[in-house]
């Protein structure tokens, strides 16, 4: 049986899989850390990725990489970085998102343009910010890549061309995801002059090869990879409580969303990935659970001992602000709170903000998409909670599938490492296993009062 190899260059850590291609089976898998920070010298992904890979590569016929989203790896004229990346998850360009809408031509045009409306994580903001914040800096850039592009690159034999995919490049703010071609106009604009990107590589593609003769696919975003590793189809819709949250789906048509709500981004197989993000997801359980003194097992049996609707109590949990709805300088508020109330009522009402919150965007999501909504999917840490498990598909409404616990990332870059090796129309049609079938009454109350709340608390921001 042929193995390839599946790595995620995560925010946090780089991750490695190795997979059986014809089953998608884990054989065997690895991990190493990433420095902390907003901002990283991307030489140290390298590294990690280096460590992962070393024992597993030469068991692999092919790999492929998938990757943080949107951070901006600029290089000179040598192939080195002028600066450390800028991640995601660094606001320093809020501002030049502002400036840069404004010059696309307002919200809708820009959603028009590139897909979404911009905000501080996609990497042309991050230009601009170089621009006007660090001209010599800017002055140097010979090349732009993002990280997966940067990581790929590395593990590519010398010579090769710097590639990418379309779902990652969906995420850059200078990319037309409906035509597959760079702005360069765009880019220009933000950074001053214009640059080399890489090599826009079409799904399923073979994108070069490593020195021992190994097949490497273009690589993709990690959104968009993890979406390929749990094989999404579309009416398929996956909601991940992680730190934050996210709603996604796979769509064979663009969504545009000149609100932003909508993030429209391409996917790794040829569509589009249509996205809705939450700021708060998991530490609103967090916040909850330091507050009662308990930890994550204990406020789960707390909430499920407290009724649907936590006896009046509701929680608008935006306490870090919100992107969805946007309300960046909202703090949490509770309501209903009586004499009679207990700790299991104040428990539970955290478990249905959270679930209300995620069942928000996954309308907000069904509206923008041609497919009806076929089947839920529910991931990340939190998906693990008792009282998550009990209360999600009561909340939303309908049956909610839960995968078993994975590194989809890496997992959808072997997917796509197996694709580009078996040369196919599509990727390899790998089986489900272990999937978990919830189901429950739904309680079609608690999403109607946390409806009144949202539209009462609209002018709180």
């Amino acid at each position: 049986m042929p193995l390839v190899l599946g790595i995620d260059s995560s925010t946090q850590s780089s991750k490695a899989v190795l997979v059986d291609a014809d089953e998608g089976v884990v054989v065997d898998e690895w991990t190493a850390p990433h420095p902390a920070g907003t901002e990283v010298d991307p030489r140290a992904w390298l590294t990690a990725v280096d460590t992962v890979a070393a024992p597993l590569l030469d068991r692999a016929a092919a790999l492929a990489v998938g990757g943080q989203q949107h951070g901006m790896v600029a290089l000179d004229a040598a192939g080195e970085p002028v600066r450390p990346a800028l991640l995601w998850n660094d606001t320093r360009s809020a501002a030049a998102a502002v400036q840069l809408i404004e010059e696309y031509g307002g919200p809708q045009a820009c959603a028009e343009a590139i897909g979404s409306v911009l905000v501080a994580s996609f990497t042309v903001t991050k230009l601009r910010w170089l621009r006007d914040h660090e001209p010599e800096h800017a002055a140097r850039v010979e090349q732009v890549l993002l990280p997966h592009d940067y990581v790929s690159a590395h593990v590519a034999a010398p010579g090769t061309r710097a590639f990418t995919d379309r779902g990652d490049a969906s995420g850059t703010g200078y990319f037309d995801a409906t035509a597959d071609t760079w702005r360069h106009d765009l880019l220009e604009a933000a950074l001053g002059h214009d640059a080399h990107l890489p090599e826009v590589v079409a799904p399923g593609a073979v994108a070069g090869s490593t020195t021992s003769s190994q097949v490497i696919g273009a690589g993709t975003g990690d959104n968009m990879a993890a979406a390929l590793g749990m094989a999404l189809r579309p009416g398929d819709v996956l909601l991940s409580i992680g730190t934050s949250g996210v709603a996604s789906t796979v769509s064979r048509a663009a969504a545009v969303d000149g609100t932003g709500t909508v993030t429209g981004f391409a996917d790794a197989t040829g569509g589009f990935l249509p996205m809705v993000t939450t700021m708060n997801a998991a530490r609103i359980l967090d916040l909850q659970a330091a507050l009662l003194g308990v930890d994550h097992d204990e406020l789960a049996a707390l909430a499920l001992q407290a009724p649907a609707g936590a006896n009046g109590v509701t929680i608008s949990p935006y306490y870090g602000g919100e992107r969805t709805p946007n309300r960046p300088d909202a703090t949490g508020t509770w309501t209903g709170l009586r004499p009679t109330t207990t700790r299991a009522d104040l428990a539970r009402a955290a478990y249905e903000a959270l679930l209300c919150s995620l069942a928000d965007a996954a309308d907000l999501l069904a509206e923008h998409t041609p497919e009806p909504v076929e089947r839920v999917l529910l991931v990340g840490g939190a998906a693990r909670s008792a009282a998550v498990r009990v209360l999600a598909p009561a909340i939303l409404g309908r049956p909610v599938v839960v995968p078993p616990p994975g590194e989809y990332v890496a997992l959808g870059a072997a997917r796509q490492a197996a694709w580009a090796l078996a040369g196919t129309a599509d990727p390899p049609d790998w089986p489900e296993r272990g999937a978990e079938l919830l189901e429950a009454e739904p309680t079609p109350d608690v999403r109607a009062r946390y409806t009144e709340l949202r539209h009462r608390t609209t002018d709180w921001s």
